[in-house]
């Protein structure tokens, strides 16, 4: 059975190997190839996948492959803790630094907050842990690559530098230092040369039996491609924006329910991929708080201050959302700035929708009444009654009037009003 391991490690990945080495015990494979060619990734996923091959009762063959892949960071966990590990020419393995996600930028490292998750993915070769998590997260990793190169006899030294020091190796020196047992060019030469191999299988050695084996590609089903496409950073952050941005119309426009229903789907799909990545808290809040200082400069007269404030929370908070250092879960800059650009178009439409708002002449009340235009229905000397909007109001003024005169309504006061002699509102034909 071959299982491909492409691209970074995740809640995807884990779920593939799971089905697949599940898939695998159900036909009565022979063996499991798992095909790698990966930059890094998580280590709660990495860990997952681990206890699957440590646990396997199938022989696990890591091999790096195609030339020009790559086993870095998580994938240097996985080569070691599988039961044969094998490279093509031309492909690497190493740089097991990891570095920690969930903190803000510079943040005290004595300070008492919850210890952030931890990432298989390398800082700058050869960096000195700085903080005390760091050399806690560090010496784990250390402890935990041991313990794999213990369980089947390799460079359990060179393991421990490629985690302190970032360290990495190409496949011919990584064959001479004993990281890996094989170096094969295709499936068919790894197969030849793992037959007849003793390997540690539960504690207990197995010989290989691989000559002329048929290999089997499994492939992931919908719902993996599915959980693949969720948990990538750009769409979960899209699926974020959108969220929010459609509850926002719907409680500026209620009643209009689309833009509220497909805002709140949004909202949930994104908090759920979300909760399967390593976001940054202090990312997410200065994102909302941008958010929030947008739409609060529709409401309140700051002169583009609160809409400026919010813009630069908007776009920090974009960019630490999640750690730029890991490969494939970091937000693309591209994607950054078409959000800043489409919220900064939706706050220029809030801030056209309450110009206008403002300017609107008042539908009801004193201010609609005022210089609305009316009809003299009787007048006597400086009084009489006048119809103004269907309604007949006893009237007053300075001057003299005639029945059916056009006045204009210049101040009321109670039930009496002042009028004004005013030539009737012309009134344009409608175009045929």
């Amino acid at each position: 059975m071959l299982l491909d391991i492409s691209g970074p490690i995740g809640p995807a990945t884990t779920l593939y190997l799971e089905r697949g080495m599940a898939h695998a015990a159900e036909v009565s494979a022979d063996a499991l190839i798992l095909q790698i060619d990966t930059p890094g990734g998580l280590v709660t996923s990495l860990r997952d996948i681990n206890r699957l091959i440590l646990a396997s009762p199938i022989p696990v063959i890591a091999y790096v492959a195609p030339g020009g892949a790559r086993a870095a960071s998580a994938g240097a966990y996985i080569v070691y803790a599988s039961h044969l590990a094998a490279m093509a020419p031309g492909t690497n393995i190493g740089a097991a630094t990891p570095v920690q996600m969930g903190g803000a930028p510079g943040r005290n490292p004595q300070s008492p907050e919850p210890e952030p998750e931890e990432t298989a993915d390398s800082p700058a070769k050869g960096k000195t842990p700085a903080s005390a998590e760091e050399s806690k997260a560090v010496n784990d990793a250390v402890a935990y690559i041991r313990s794999l190169a213990e369980i089947h006899g390799r460079n359990a030294d060179w393991a421990e530098s490629a985690v302190r020091e970032a360290a990495s190796l190409p496949a011919r020196e990584a064959l001479e230092q004993h990281v890996i047992e094989l170096i094969a060019n295709d499936r068919n030469e790894l197969l030849a040369q793992a037959d007849g191999r003793s390997v540690n299988l539960l504690g207990k050695p197995a010989t290989l039996s691989t000559q002329d084996m048929t290999v089997v590609p499994f492939e992931p089903d919908w719902r993996i491609r599915l959980l693949s496409v969720l948990t990538n950073p750009n769409l979960a952050y899209i699926l974020l924006l959108l969220g929010i941005y459609g509850i926002i119309f719907e409680l500026m426009s209620p009643g209009a329910i689309f833009p509220g229903a497909t805002g709140a789907i949004a909202l949930v799909t994104a908090l759920l991929a979300l909760n399967m990545l390593p976001i940054s808290f202090a990312g997410i809040a200065l994102l909302l708080l941008g958010l929030g200082l947008m739409v609060a400069e529709a409401f309140v007269a700051s002169f583009g201050m609160l809409g400026i404030a919010g813009l630069v929370s908007f776009v920090v908070g974009s960019i630490f959302l999640f750690d730029g250092t890991i490969p494939g879960f970091t937000l693309s800059p591209l994607v950054i700035g078409l959000a800043t650009l489409v919220t900064l178009a939706l706050l220029a439409l809030m801030l056209t929708s309450a110009v206008r708002a403002h300017r609107r002449q008042a539908a009801s009340g004193d201010e609609a009444f005022i210089g609305s235009f009316g009809t003299v229905v009787r007048w006597t000397r400086d009084a009489g009654l006048v119809q103004v909007n269907g309604e007949t109001w006893q009237a007053r003024s300075n001057q003299a009037l005639s029945p059916g005169a056009t006045v204009r309504i210049v101040q009321r006061d109670g039930l009496v009003v002042t009028v004004a002699p005013q030539a009737a509102p012309e009134v344009s034909a409608p175009h045929r």
